[in-house]
């Protein structure tokens, strides 16, 4: 340590004291946009069975669900890529601005899908059509998630961080749900014949409106602090202070060869948890319907309660990591799939309305601790300056891979197997990559984010803090980015910061 670093000392005025209407503003406009985006999830994956007879009619119901279902898995192809593209772009311009773009892009594929001719009209186009819109939608929702918790990890209090990101994750399932239920209805309304004849593009049509509305909201959330301070710390740099020549940027490459082991850790965490999350939401309602004899409306109808309950209880999953930490509030998750998997399709098997309620509710136990607390814990590996564009490549390439893909291949393997558990025990070797994942994972709960000066919720603990900043085993204070160090944000141009862990 340099006598330079050993003087470095916290000021009051160095703590970022979070503005409540602010962070309010901020919530709810991230809020929407996971919203809609589940809503679109939940509609498609509860109209599988629906839409199978509209673009392949010729096609026998197995090769109907597995094409639906590939097209599901096709959303997430593009993923990727849109994680690089906006993660990069949210890095430079901002947040806020890509937020609202990645939004409208959404929106107006969700509304085209409702629009789309059948097989009747265009024949097999229909489908290729359908599988383009899809890929829109999956190249917009890459920098939505990563985007998001990004955005409200930095605009939320240190000590607080897991409750309120968790508000995210309440609302993609509530948005699901509400997919769900208006399938439901409809279903209930129109007959299935019908639904299969136009009823279908209903629930579709619906996100032009709701789009419109969510973007409105969007547009009003402000940049985050950490983000607006790194701005202000690389303009300062962005020139060379001898030669006057411009430093290179960047660029995701560059990110990823800086930052390859958190975003490997990111993404092994990412996908085991996401495949059981997607197993729950956008699978199990095709599983019902086609391999435990349930009617259309009753496969949908039994989903909804137990999404809804889970989304209800994600923030107190979220508070618990603020106190206990997000790792063993991760490893609940991990623990409670392993046990839980056998249990509740067996339950399921049992043919009963309570005991498939019951099997539903052991497969959303886990969800509900693991995946909202990602939400928290993997933008904290990242450093504010780069965190969208790793958060973006690690989340998407995670979810692509192995989380959009799940029904697919779950479908697959019963197919292969003719065993309704081996989607058990896939879980369950899920559950124990996660647990070994977990372990490498450094704990963030109460500590400020890499690249960030600390957050607080008053002034009060803005003094505490700085009084208590030489006991105080949260704060490090060699990792805070003081004013007087804009050498380094000159050197993190050239130069990406060493990796936060491992």
């Amino acid at each position: 340590m340099t006598e330079h670093n050993r003087q470095r000392r916290l000021k009051i005025s160095d703590v970022n004291v979070v503005n409540r209407k602010t962070l309010k503003k901020a919530l709810g406009g991230t809020i929407v946009g996971n919203t809609m985006e589940w809503y679109d999830v939940g509609v498609f994956g509860y109209l599988i069975t629906t839409m199978g007879p509209v673009f392949l009619p010729e096609a026998d119901r197995a090769v109907q669900n597995l094409f639906l279902l590939g097209t599901f898995a096709a959303t997430f192809i593009a993923r990727p890529l849109g994680g690089v593209f906006f993660g990069w772009l949210g890095d430079k311009i901002g947040r806020q601005k890509v937020l609202a773009m990645t939004l409208m892009i959404m929106a107006a594929a969700t509304f085209a899908v409702g629009l789309l001719p059948g097989y009747a009209v265009l024949g097999i186009w229909a489908a290729v059509l359908l599988v383009v819109l899809k890929l829109v939608q999956g190249f917009s929702t890459g920098g939505e998630y990563s985007g998001a918790t990004t955005f409200v990890c930095e605009h939320a209090p240190d000590r607080r961080r897991g409750f309120y990101v968790s508000f995210l994750d309440m609302g993609s399932y509530l948005g699901f749900a509400a997919g769900g239920l208006v399938v439901s209805i409809l279903q209930l309304v129109l007959g299935q014949e019908q639904m299969e004849a136009w009823g279908w593009r209903l629930p579709f049509l619906v996100a032009g409106p709701l789009g419109a509305v969510a973007v409105y909201f969007r547009m009003k959330i402000e940049e985050s602090a950490a983000f607006k301070a790194t701005m202000e710390a690389e303009a300062v740099a962005a020139t060379h202070p001898e030669t006057g020549e411009e430093l290179k940027p960047v660029g995701p490459l560059g990110i990823l060869k800086a930052h390859w082991r958190p975003i490997l850790l990111a993404m092994i965490l990412a996908a085991a948890a996401n495949t059981v999350a997607y197993a729950l939401t956008s699978y199990m309602p095709t599983y019902l319907t086609s391999n435990k004899g349930y009617s259309e409306v009753d496969g949908t109808l039994l989903t909804i309660p137990v999404l809804v309950a889970m989304a209800l209880c994600i923030p107190f999953t979220g508070r618990l990591s603020d106190r206990i930490g997000r790792r063993k509030v991760l490893w609940i998750g991990a623990l409670s799939t392993a046990v839980f998997a056998i249990p509740a399709f067996l339950a399921i098997a049992a043919g009963s309305v309570p005991m498939t309620f019951l099997g539903l509710a052991l497969i959303a136990f886990p969800v509900a601790f693991s995946v909202p607390n990602l939400a928290s814990a993997l933008p904290a590996l990242f450093p504010t300056e780069h965190r969208y564009s790793a958060m973006g490549i690690a989340y998407n390439f995670a979810v692509a891979i192995f989380g959009g893909t799940a029904p697919f291949i779950i479908a697959a393997l019963i197919e292969l197997t003719g065993n309704d558990m081996t989607i058990a025990y896939y879980l369950m070797g899920v559950a124990v990559i996660a647990a070994v994942a977990i372990y490498f994972l450094p704990e963030s709960a109460g500590r400020h984010l890499p690249g960030s000066m600390p957050s607080v919720d008053s002034q009060e603990e803005a003094r505490r803090l700085v009084e208590n900043q030489d006991n105080d085993p949260l704060l490090d204070l060699e990792s805070l980015p003081f004013e007087e160090s804009f050498e380094a944000a000159r050197a993190s141009h050239n130069r990406p910061d060493k990796p936060t862990v491992m």
